[in-house]
C-alpha cells in the first residue's frame, strides 16, 4: 500500500466503463451518497474478455489512457459494476486499502476482497454472505428533485393535451428477443384503450426500429405527443416521469422499469409472451409481488393507485452507512 487518501481529493471514485447502463448504477449510488466523487473513464483492450480469475487484481486489459487516470490522489471509496471492473477495483484496494463498492456480481476469483457487493435480485445469481446485499431492481439516477424540475420544464410543453396524460416509454428489440410491428400495434392498442378521453405522451428509443414505432404510431390516437428518437430533438422523458397520471413501459429494459417506478404515478409493462428474456420476467414478477407494477393486459382501464417509489441506490446508501464504509 503505497499512498493513502489526500483529505483534499474527492472521497469516492466511480469507475464508468463502455456500459452505461452499469455507469448509470454506480452514478445513482454515487449521487445518493451525497460525498464529492469523481468520474474515472475505463476503457478495455482485448484482454479485458479473459475471466477475472487470470486478469486477478490488475489493469490487464485496461488502455494506457485509463491505466495513466488511475493515479493519486487515491479514493476511500471505489463504486463499481459488472465484471470488467472488477480487476480494476481490487488493484485500487491494493494500491491504497480504498474500500469496495461493487453493484451486480464481479465473477470468480476476489470477491473476497469487496467490502459490499449488492446484487439484484432478479439475476437469480443466489449470492449469500455478509458483504451481499440483495435489492429489487437496479439503481439508477432519478430521484423526487430530478422529477420535480422536468415537470416544471415540460408542463407548458403538454398544457394543451386533455387528461389523463398516459406516458408511453418505448424500448425496442434487444440482442435476444425481437420487439416487432405486431408486437408495437399490440402494444398501441393496449395503451389506446387505457387512455380513452385523455392523451397518450410518447417517446422512443434507439432500439425502436423504425417498422416497430410507424405500427405502433397509426393505432394511437390524437390527442397525443411523439418524441422519435431517430427524429431527434429534447427527450421529454423525466418529464413524463414526472407529469404523467400513468407510466406504461416495455418490458425489455430493467433501467426502465425501475425509473418508471421511481414515480409515484401507477407503473403497467408491456410484456407480452415470448418478448423478454427469464431474468427480466423475474424482476417484472418482483415489482407485481411489491405492488410497484401491473402488467399490461388486454382491455384493462386506468385506475388511481399509487406505490411508493422504487431505487435501489437509497438500499445501497443505507448498506454502505451501517458498514462504516
Amino acid at each position: 500500500m503505497a499512498d493513502k487518501h489526500d483529505e483534499a481529493a474527492p472521497e469516492v471514485w466511480v469507475l464508468a466503463d463502455d456500459r452505461a447502463g452499469n455507469v448509470g448504477q454506480c452514478l445513482g449510488v454515487a449521487e445518493a451518497l451525497g460525498r464529492s466523487f469523481v468520474v474515472k473513464s475505463i476503457r478495455y483492450t482485448r484482454l479485458a474478455r479473459l475471466p477475472n480469475v487470470l486478469r486477478g487484481a490488475s489493469l490487464m486489459g485496461v488502455t494506457a489512457e485509463s491505466r495513466a487516470s488511475l493515479a493519486a490522489p487515491w479514493p476511500r471509496l471505489v463504486i463499481a459494476a459488472g465484471r470488467r471492473t472488477a480487476p480494476v477495483a481490487r488493484w485500487i484496494k491494493r494500491r491504497c486499502g480504498a474500500r469496495l463498492v461493487q453493484i451486480m456480481d464481479p465473477g470468480f476469483g476476489g470477491r473476497g476482497d469487496f467490502d459490499l457487493i449488492a446484487v439484484p435480485a432478479h439475476d437469480g445469481k443466489g449470492l449469500t454472505g455478509g458483504k451481499v446485499l440483495t435489492v429489487t431492481g437496479a439503481p439508477h439516477r432519478v430521484n423526487s428533485a430530478k422529477l420535480t424540475a422536468a415537470a416544471e420544464e415540460w408542463r407548458a410543453r403538454f398544457a394543451h393535451l386533455p387528461r389523463p396524460w398516459v406516458g408511453l416509454i418505448v424500448g425496442g428489440t434487444t440482442k435476444d428477443r425481437v420487439f416487432d410491428a405486431g408486437m408495437a400495434r399490440q402494444l398501441g392498442e393496449r395503451v389506446a384503450v387505457l387512455a380513452a378521453g385523455g392523451s397518450v405522451l410518447v417517446t422512443t428509443s434507439r432500439r425502436t426500429d423504425e417498422a416497430a414505432e410507424a405500427a405502433l404510431l397509426a393505432t394511437l390516437p390524437e390527442p397525443r405527443f411523439v418524441h422519435s428518437w431517430r427524429a431527434g430533438g429534447d427527450n421529454p422523458y423525466f418529464g413524463l416521469l414526472g407529469l404523467c397520471d400513468a407510466l406504461v413501459v416495455t418490458g425489455d429494459s430493467v433501467s426502465m422499469a425501475c425509473e418508471a417506478c421511481a414515480s409515484p404515478a401507477p407503473v403497467y409493462l408491456f410484456a407480452p409472451p415470448g418478448f423478454v428474456v427469464p431474468k427480466h420476467a423475474r424482476l417484472h414478477a418482483q415489482l407485481y409481488q411489491r405492488g410497484l407494477a401491473r402488467p399490461l393486459e388486454d382491455g384493462i382501464h386506468l385506475k388511481a393507485w399509487t406505490h411508493p417509489p422504487l431505487n435501489a441506490a437509497a438500499d445501497i446508501v443505507a448498506a454502505i452507512r451501517e458498514r462504516g464504509l
